[in-house]
């Protein structure tokens, strides 16, 4: 118990660390995108803004993940994190709308930038984003490797920009910051779409996208006692904390300990190669109409 509270400690103060250090970084890129007159710099502040609330929400959810269920949320508090999901989108997709408007007019008629001052800009949003990544990436968590993934793609995109203001600083192609926000807004886009896409699923309670029910059902019906399986439902909570329930087709004969057996192994073989969390398991005898039909 000790090794879990040590661990989910450590969890937390690394995306607090990760978070502190984009939000105030995301404050400075907003100045210095009106410094330097960058569209890039501001677009690429919008998506750390973006970012910030992510990390803001993956720690506020970090400290309560174990919080005990109640009789209101009977589950937990899981899938409250949805909540940052819905809400981060909503930011990034006006935010990187606004970005899309304002970038058009300049490539038809493109405004000069300070290209040394972007320079600078982009080596600091490297180091900066660079400390998170490194901070995530000692953790465990799945929330903090998620995390760090998003934050490494954040310091390609500051790579982008530094490569773009030391080609502007020799050559006169004012042109090439309000393309770069163009493509950063769309990176945005692309994003917030699919972020969308997977919350709609879980609200929906859709099936976990990395888990087959099919593979599932073919497993568990490898155990001898089984002779079908009904009213099988598959979802996940938050995208990671996946459950399910079925009801197991067993012969007349199986006795009250062997069913009990039955049943260990199944939800065992569930959380060790399905990785499900939260099983529930019902026996029927094979001549016993429940009225389900079978799993799809």
């Amino acid at each position: 118990m000790a090794h879990n509270h040590s661990h989910d400690h450590s969890s937390t103060e690394n995306i607090k660390v990760a978070f502190f250090l984009n939000l105030f970084f995301t404050i400075i890129e907003f100045i210095g995108g009106v410094y330097t007159n960058s569209l890039a710099i501001t677009s690429d502040a919008i998506h750390d803004l973006g970012d910030s609330i992510s990390l803001g929400m993956a720690w506020y959810f970090q400290n309560i993940s174990d919080k005990k269920p109640t009789k209101t949320y009977s589950y937990g508090f899981k899938r409250f994190s949805l909540l940052g999901a819905i809400i981060n989108s909503v930011i990034l997709l006006v935010g990187s709308i606004f970005i899309i408007i304002e970038s058009i007019p300049r490539i038809i008629n493109p405004e000069h930038a300070d290209a040394k001052g972007m320079m600078w800009f982009a080596i600091l949003g490297i180091i900066v984003n660079g400390a998170a990544v490194l901070k995530l990436q000692k953790g465990t968590s799945i929330n903090e490797r998620v995390v760090s993934l998003h934050m490494l793609e954040d310091v390609l995109g500051w790579v982008a920009v530094l490569i773009a203001s030391i080609v502007m600083q020799f050559w006169n192609v004012p042109i090439l910051d309000p393309i770069l926000s163009l493509l950063i807004a769309l990176y945005i886009l692309m994003n917030v779409f699919k972020n969308g896409k997977e919350s709609i699923r879980i609200i929906l309670q859709g099936t976990p996208i990395q888990i087959s029910s099919d593979e599932v059902r073919a497993q568990v019906l490898k155990f001898d006692e089984v002779k079908n399986i009904h009213d099988c439902h598959l979802w996940t909570m938050d995208g990671e904390y996946n459950v399910l329930t079925m009801h197991l087709i067993v012969d007349d004969t199986l006795s009250w300990k062997k069913g009990e057996n039955l049943k260990r192994s199944v939800r065992k073989l569930l959380h060790d190669d399905f990785y499900l969390e939260h099983v529930t398991l019902e026996l029927e005898k094979s001549n016993e109409d429940c009225g389900y039909i079978d799993c799809v």
